[in-house]
């Protein structure tokens, strides 16, 4: 991406590699780990995968950097292809700290194309534009006043953000946090349903979604005590491992949840239809994606998933 001051684009074959399944784990996930990766499942008799990939390509070249891009011809990588349940092509997915974050299936629009990129690059901690300074410093204000506690102060500095621009979708992830943190559910869920279309699959309200939806879960579940115990007379009482981890979280451990998690993970990953794994993707994107717990819980799941 240019810098102010004209700083040279990257240069396009340093953008999109083609991947194997020899080098998919270090161009794919260990790369994930420093800039988003947009991964093109295709197959050179695929018609719609001849129209996707060079308008794809152009979205990842003007993206100038944000994000790379990773071909696998799913004929000659049918192992990586299989791990994730690639049933249809062309299928896309984007990669950020080793986890799939996103993704579609079938021929885009370039304008959707470009909409996607801008999400991944969003979740990847890129330039999103669009914010000026005083907004963008009305939000952080208001981020440390929820930090704080003063949820009715946060509240209205993010009301009058969404005034300002009715768009925001920092303020508008922010302001349906504000309630969870309140209690108060169902204003939470009316406002992520009143969010514009053009912002509703943003990070910030995909974050705030998952949090809503974590928080309603932690309405039912018992004691934290009681169910270590059970877990400890039985490990392999799933459900039980699968409640302490929400009973955790919702006690503000997100670490202990994760570690639940992932223990469930490695003894039973299809449990439940792979709740142990839909569970770990929710915390993730409801933490911050810099958040040392999801660094590290993304990096675990990783290694399991392509052991």
């Amino acid at each position: 991406m240019l810098e102010l001051g004209g700083a040279a684009q990257t240069p396009k074959q340093d953008l999109i590699k083609d991947v194997s399944e020899a080098n998919f784990m270090a161009e794919v996930v260990e790369k994930s780990q420093e800039v988003p990766v947009i991964v093109d499942f295709w197959a050179p008799w695929c018609g719609p995968c001849k129209q996707l990939g060079p308008a794809l390509e152009k979205a990842v070249t003007e993206a100038g950097g944000a994000v790379v891009m990773a071909k696998v011809n799913v004929d000659e990588a049918q192992s990586i292809a299989g791990q994730l349940r690639i049933q249809s092509i062309p299928t896309v997915y984007a990669f950020y700290k080793g986890q799939p974050i996103d993704g579609f299936q079938g021929a885009l629009p370039e304008s959707e194309l470009k909409a996607f990129i801008d999400r991944v690059v969003q979740a990847g901690g890129g330039a999103a534009g669009g914010e000026g300074d005083g907004l963008a410093e009305a939000v952080a204000s208001a981020e440390e006043m929820l930090e704080q506690g003063a949820t009715a102060d946060a509240a209205q500095i993010f009301a009058a953000i969404l005034e300002e621009d009715p768009k925001n979708a920092a303020a508008y992830g922010g302001l349906v946090r504000t309630h969870i943190a309140m209690e108060d559910l169902d204003q939470a869920e009316a406002i992520l349903n009143g969010a514009p279309v053009e912002i509703s699959k943003a990070p910030e309200l995909e974050a705030a979604h998952a949090q809503l939806e974590l928080a309603r879960q932690a309405a039912g579940v018992g004691p934290v005590g009681e169910l270590t115990a059970k877990v400890e007379a039985d490990p392999d009482d799933h459900q039980a491992r699968f409640d302490l981890a929400q009973a955790l979280y919702s006690k503000g451990d997100a670490a202990g949840a994760v570690d639940q998690l992932l223990e469930l993970f490695r003894r039973d990953r299809e449990w439940n239809e792979g709740a142990a794994k839909g569970q770990l993707i929710t915390i993730f994107e409801a933490l911050k994606p810099n958040d040392p717990v999801v660094l590290n819980g993304r990096r675990k799941l990783s290694s399991m998933i392509f052991a």
